[in-house]
């Protein structure tokens, strides 16, 4: 099996994410699809191509509308779409916007929110989702306390994962699990495939690591750096 290769926000280390400038050199280093993310601007009805709300409040994100418009022309025909939604309560919207711009077929919308995945399912069973885990809002590693204490925690969610991910699968919760790279292992692999379902494994931007999941046989992997795809060839 090909690996796909992923790349997140566009390329967010070759160009800001979320951006036109981002998706370009995504597509120039030849990702297979590109994953943005969608968040609710507040005190607006605006949906716009932002991370969290201090991204989106630091510069002029460009909104869902727009940024459909520049990823439905000729030059992205061939690269699919990781839809991210950041919180619950537009899915829908969303859903109506890819339609709108033809590009929900070759879409696959993820959140971290089973609600929103329920949400659309209901209304719409032919969409692709993907199941975003875990469930976090900063990196728990980026401190030495926040890291202890989520290390801590990661072998009882390994052991669980499996299970739970093929079961969402075989329910037709999901089509695919989005996976933190320190929670895949071989029985993860093996449950998502048996299950009939696909494994996305983020955000990881070292070669040794995506040789690693290369060779477990994930479905893809998402980073910031889709250059590093070259050196899988």
């Amino acid at each position: 099996m090909t690996l796909r290769r992923v790349g997140h926000k566009g390329a967010d280390l070759i160009a800001p994410g979320n951006t036109f400038a981002s998706f370009d050199a995504a597509a120039e280093a030849g990702v297979d699809m590109i994953e943005f993310d969608v968040l609710h601007e507040p005190g607006t009805d605006r949906l716009v191509l932002a991370h969290d709300y201090a991204d989106a409040a630091g510069r002029d994100p460009h909104t869902l509308e727009e940024g459909l418009v520049y990823l439905a022309a000729d030059r992205f025909s061939g690269i699919e779409l990781d839809v991210d939604l950041k919180g619950p309560g537009y899915e829908l919207a969303v859903v109506e916007a890819l339609r709108s711009f033809g590009l929900l077929e070759r879409s696959l919308i993820s959140s971290q929110y089973r609600s929103s995945l329920a949400a659309i399912r209901a209304a719409d069973p032919a969409v692709r989702l993907g199941w975003s885990v875990p469930k976090l809002k900063r990196d728990p590693f980026r401190s030495p306390v926040s890291a202890a204490l989520a290390g801590a925690g990661l072998p009882a969610l390994r052991a669980v994962l499996p299970g739970l991910a093929a079961a969402a699968i075989r329910g037709g919760r999901c089509d695919a699990l989005m996976a933190q790279w320190r929670l895949v292992t071989p029985r993860l692999v093996r449950s998502v495939r048996e299950a009939g379902g696909e494994l996305y494994v983020w955000t990881v931007d070292e070669l040794p690591r995506l040789r690693m999941l290369e060779a477990l046989g994930v479905t893809g992997v998402i980073t910031n750096d889709p250059r590093l795809f070259t050196a899988l060839v």
